[in-house]
């Protein structure tokens, strides 16, 4: 006969208690490669790295980050020596603005990776991270010991053609003519044209000539051809300037979409970025 096993008692049951370590995988975005960023944001700390690495090509310096609301004071350049004080949320969706519950009286600026809030208070602009940095240049990473030579870059690093050159120097006083906040920024491929807070003209220089892409609203401008809405184009339009003779047109053209934009903004409407692909 097996003798008979004595039951443990609850007192003296053995209780594991060593902590169990858990690994949680890492959950990334798109592949972006953008400035050392492998991958798109997938949360809000994403959203203000990135920010951190486009702020100057906003023309925006951050004065403080905070675990207040909003989350960031800064400033951003409006041409003429001034600057524009500017409160920033961040939020991975805009819409998460309103899940936060936060005032929107004393915020000017959502800086998100998605725009995705149509209802937005019209004294608030979206500024969509994911529609911004394909623009951007994006140097290419290198070794920490490698030289490279680094230069400012002007007017004259972008054209290679007189004749080319010989329209942007008549056409440029005429665009500088509309308004006098408008001012230029010079940059390795573009040349970007402000309202002055707000970008209404990118230039970029051709063989054959010079493309604008141009802020539109969605309304037809003579001289201007409509984008692809899938790319972020229902708000902009092309504008080439190939010949003497495109040059009343073009002005006529860049005066409309300055016009509009500074319209647009008075009425709080969200304007968008065109986002150049690459």
């Amino acid at each position: 006969m097996k003798p008979i096993k004595k039951r443990q008692s609850a007192q003296n049951a053995t209780i594991d208690t060593e902590p169990r370590h858990v690994r949680h995988r890492n959950v990334v975005g798109k592949l972006i490669n953008f400035r050392g960023l492998v991958y798109a944001p997938v949360n809000e700390n994403g959203v203000i790295f990135l920010f951190g690495k486009v702020a100057a090509d906003l023309n925006t310096y951050i004065e403080t980050i905070r675990p207040g609301y909003p989350d960031c004071l800064a400033k951003r350049y409006i041409g003429k020596g001034k600057w524009e004080e500017l409160r920033i949320e961040f939020e991975f969706k805009a819409s998460d603005f309103v899940r936060h519950q936060h005032n929107p009286a004393d915020c000017d600026a959502i800086v998100c990776w998605i725009s995705d809030w149509p209802d937005c208070p019209k004294n608030i602009e979206v500024i969509e991270l994911q529609s911004i940095i394909p623009q951007l240049e994006n140097p290419v990473m290198e070794e920490p010991d490698k030289v490279t030579e680094l230069s400012e870059h002007n007017v004259d690093d972008l054209f290679r053609d007189k004749p080319v050159r010989a329209l942007y120097d008549s056409l440029h006083p005429q665009i500088m003519k509309i308004d006098s906040e408008i001012w230029r920024k010079v940059g390795e491929r573009i040349i970007t044209y402000y309202s002055p807070d707000r970008v209404f003209a990118y230039l970029g220089v051709q063989k054959q000539g010079l493309r604008f892409t141009v802020f539109t609203n969605g309304k037809r401008i003579p001289a201007v051809d409509s984008l692809d809405y899938e790319r972020g184009g229902e708000k902009w339009g092309r504008l080439y300037v190939k010949s003497r003779s495109d040059l009343k047109a073009a002005t006529r053209a860049l005066k409309a979409s300055h016009e509009r934009l500074v319209k647009a903004i008075r009425h709080g409407e969200n304007t968008g970025w065109w986002a150049e692909q690459n």
